[in-house]
């Protein structure tokens, strides 16, 4: 019979706070930037700054959109619609609370004249440039 003797340490078994965490988010509860974050596609045309935001679940009446010099933020809410009592949730991902996105315009725009569309969850923003930065071609007459 072999005694093998094993240097005890205490601290190894000791998980950071970090790792707890981090774990917690592996295993499936909610990812960071889930809550309160909006899925955002942004291009350009030559006449307008188109605006796609995957808000699925809100109401075009609890969305606001406003621009701000070349800043364009748009928030809102999502709200939970109802709550079950009696059962247990198994899991429960549907989002509610506020969010808040503010993005960079690639140019200046006509804040006045921008469009806003809702349709099956998704707000489509039309914002039409500036004329002083349309592209301008220049026709060459030959002689």
């Amino acid at each position: 019979m072999s005694d093998t003797i094993v240097r005890w340490e205490p601290l190894r078994d000791l998980v950071t706070l970090r790792e707890a965490m981090g774990r917690m988010f592996d295993e499936g509860m909610i990812r960071p930037g889930d809550m309160g974050s909006l899925t955002v596609d942004m291009y350009q045309t030559v006449d307008d700054v188109i605006v796609k935001a995957s808000v699925p679940g809100v109401k075009p009446e609890d969305i606001d959109v406003s621009i701000s010099g070349d800043v364009l933020t748009i928030k809102g809410e999502f709200k939970q619609d109802q709550k079950v009592e009696k059962d247990q949730y198994f899991y429960q991902e549907r989002r509610f609370g506020q969010f808040c996105r503010q993005m960079p315009l690639p140019t200046r725009v006509k804040a006045d004249k921008a469009e806003a569309e809702f349709e099956h969850g998704v707000l489509t923003l039309k914002l039409p440039k500036v004329e002083a930065v349309k592209p301008k071609s220049v026709k060459i007459k030959v002689k």
